[in-house]
């Protein structure tokens, strides 16, 4: 069974930086497109940033130019550098890697921007 493991979340204060990692198996990360989303109490979940396979990105409006979304084909991971966090970007943020087959979701991890 393919799990994907997320890690960096965490509690930091608002213009501050935080990184998030996301593993998944090596064996079948190049199938698919990575993606972290979020969601925000009593809001619905949302994309905030995917990349393909071959590097290309997509980033939700609020995000631009703070957030920056990388992955590692030979490592199998894909990370999301947040910086200049506010309070807004408060939310649990999910792991996401999906192909023609399959959707699959982490665990998720909190980010919470408070001073």
């Amino acid at each position: 069974q393919v799990q994907l493991v997320e890690s960096g979340g965490g509690l930091v204060q608002p213009g501050e930086s935080l990184r998030l990692s996301c593993a998944v198996s090596r064996s079948i990360f190049n199938s698919f497109v990575m993606g972290w989303y979020r969601q925000a109490p009593g809001k619905q979940r949302e994309l905030v940033a995917s990349i393909t396979v071959g590097g290309s990105t997509n980033y939700v409006e609020s995000v631009k130019g703070r957030f920056t979304i990388s992955r590692d084909n030979a490592k199998g991971t894909v990370d999301l550098q947040m910086n200049s966090l506010k309070p807004e970007d408060t939310a649990a943020y999910y792991c996401n890697a999906r192909s023609i087959a399959r959707n699959l979701w982490g665990q998720g991890t909190q980010v919470t921007v408070s001073s």
